[in-house]
């Protein structure tokens, strides 16, 4: 196990997926937060806002340690009690300013464990989803075969397995729906040893930017107007509600006492929730939660027009 080669992979991929996003915007580039954490580690945030595709873009590295675990780490895991522990990863999600761009979400992540006299306890962990405003069945295709394609060297289980996981973790309960479409999510990664556990990491971390990129490219030029954005505000509170109740992450990093700025650096800038809303039957905005909001065989669906480009 070496965490160093780790944490060399999580900083040079934070560097080329802000290049990336960086060049895909064209106007705004990225602003870079160097930040030391006061109980142990630090990291490194880039907040990209006010872009020509991009509302907001954030992409954060850190490495945090520290001599006891948060109660979301020990509580379901009480091996861990009394262990020292670091935590490293680069988080990103991206805003775009166009609602016909889905927003999109990754992190990859390195998490051990230890106490003197005792073998380590690692796994490594991360993922990444998508949460279109207006579906497009082209998009999500391609978002899940990028998918399958980084799993399929590491067995034919692999992507359905960690499908499923995403499909389950990115739920709101209290609104029994899914954030987006799903992808991947994996955790506690360590039966297959270090270094194939580490190549699986980085297989994933690789992917994110050709599943996303041609997303964007494909829909940055999309007319939309007030009805689009208005919709697309209140789609974002959606987000916002699972990144503050459920996500590991978040919750890790706030009982941690982990760096409140990087932590919430995920939301997005401009957000709406309207009371009771419903939207009106056979619209395009219907049609996000009557179809695409299902778990559902992406990899098995055929490219056909959206509502919205009949």
């Amino acid at each position: 196990m070496n965490s160093d080669l780790v944490r060399s992979y999580l900083v040079g991929l934070q560097e080329r997926i802000c290049s990336a996003i960086e060049a895909e915007d064209g106007e705004q580039g990225f602003i870079v937060d160097e930040w030391n954490r006061e109980e142990g580690g630090g990291g490194r945030s880039q907040v990209l806002t006010n872009g020509k595709i991009f509302e907001k873009a954030g992409v954060n590295f850190s490495l945090v340690t520290g001599d006891n675990l948060p109660p979301t780490a020990s509580a379901s895991r009480p091996e861990l009690a009394g262990r020292s522990f670091k935590a490293m990863g680069v988080s990103l999600v991206i805003h775009p300013r166009n609602p016909y761009i889905p927003t999109s979400h990754a992190n990859v992540r390195f998490f051990v464990a230890e106490k003197k006299g005792e073998n380590p306890i690692w796994w490594f962990g991360g993922g990444y989803d998508l949460t279109p405003y207006y579906g497009v069945k082209e998009d999500c295709i391609h978002w899940h075969r990028t998918a399958e394609g980084a799993c399929s060297s590491f067995g034919d289980s692999v992507y359905p397995r960690y499908k499923k996981w995403c499909d389950e973790y990115f739920y709101l309960k209290h609104r029994k729906e899914p954030r987006g479409i799903g992808g991947l999510f994996f955790d506690d990664l360590n039966e297959w040893g270090f270094d194939k556990s580490f190549s699986f990491l980085q297989a994933i971390g690789d992917s994110y930017i050709p599943a996303y990129l041609p997303i964007v490219q494909r829909r940055r030029e999309e007319n939309y107007g007030d009805r689009e954005r208005e919709f697309q505000l209140y789609r974002r509170g959606r987000y916002v509600e699972f990144n503050l109740v459920y996500d590991r992450g978040t919750l890790f990093g706030l009982q941690s006492d982990g760096r409140t700025e990087s932590i919430l650096m995920s939301l997005p800038p401009l957000v709406r929730w309207e009371y009771d809303y419903r939207p009106k039957s056979g619209s395009p905005e219907e049609e996000l939660t009557s179809y695409y909001l299902k778990p559902r065989d992406w990899l098995l669906e055929q490219s056909l027009p959206n509502a919205h480009q009949i």
